[in-house]
């Protein structure tokens, strides 16, 4: 089956939505391959699963899921039949048991990495200066300031529910690792590439590829486009 018969679904993280995808989705369509960035309410882990659920629901044939940092843990919960293979992009992969927290910090923080805590109203958001800092400190001023101003928060129950059995035990994986990460050190995605015994893919980015360097996001969905088994 060709590669262009396999739907991709592009899932964002924390702090973003699907506008983040913009420059993968361009040059994937471009190429024929139907593509979806599906939107998470980033209220409550079961809640972005079963959100994630409904867009898969929707899109046909075979298919390729992506997700960027915490949405690694949303594209693990999936248990469609039809998923071929996984690409996590600087995501968190917890394994069953773990929360996204557990991973998250399991190593000592980068030292610009932000303080995250819930506001009054508890939620979590990014610190406006953390865009600049942390989260895209390669991206121009101009999407640093548009990624900030579009920001969603995330709710501390996405990240303190132990997760099931994740996908990327029984499903083939890729796994970029973002060397110059800052919000999941590099360190850190090391491990989970290792323990997922993904296909690992290494670049000089920082934790926001996808608007940074989407180039080489490109590549590694098409990677697995290419070589999932579509049998």
């Amino acid at each position: 089956m060709a590669s262009n018969d396999v739907s991709v679904v592009l899932v964002h993280g924390a702090w973003a939505d699907g506008s983040s995808w913009s420059k993968v989705i361009a040059p994937l369509a471009a190429a024929g391959t139907r593509v979806v960035a599906a939107p998470l309410p980033l209220t409550a882990f079961a809640d972005d699963a079963a959100a994630l659920n409904r867009v898969l629901e929707r899109v046909p044939g075979p298919l390729v899921l992506v997700g960027h940092a915490y949405a690694g843990a949303v594209v693990g919960a999936m248990r469609d039949e039809r998923v071929k293979a996984l690409v996590y992009v600087a995501a968190l992969a917890p394994d069953e048991g773990e929360t996204v927290a557990d991973v998250f910090y399991r190593a000592q923080p980068h030292p610009q990495a932000p303080r995250l805590a819930p506001d009054s109203h508890g939620w979590i958001y990014l610190p406006e200066a953390a865009f600049a800092t942390a989260f895209a400190p390669n991206a121009t001023v101009e999407q640093q300031v548009l990624l900030a101003a579009v920001q969603r928060p995330i709710s501390p129950a996405c990240i303190t529910v132990p997760v099931a059995r994740p996908l990327w035990k029984d499903r083939r994986s890729w796994f970029l690792v973002a060397e110059q990460d800052r919000m999941i050190v590099h360190e850190t995605q090391l491990f989970m590439a290792q323990r997922m015994s993904s296909t690992m893919r290494s670049h000089a980015v920082d934790h926001t590829p996808i608007v940074t360097e989407p180039s080489v996001v490109v590549d590694i969905i098409r990677e697995a486009l290419e070589t999932a088994d579509t049998r």
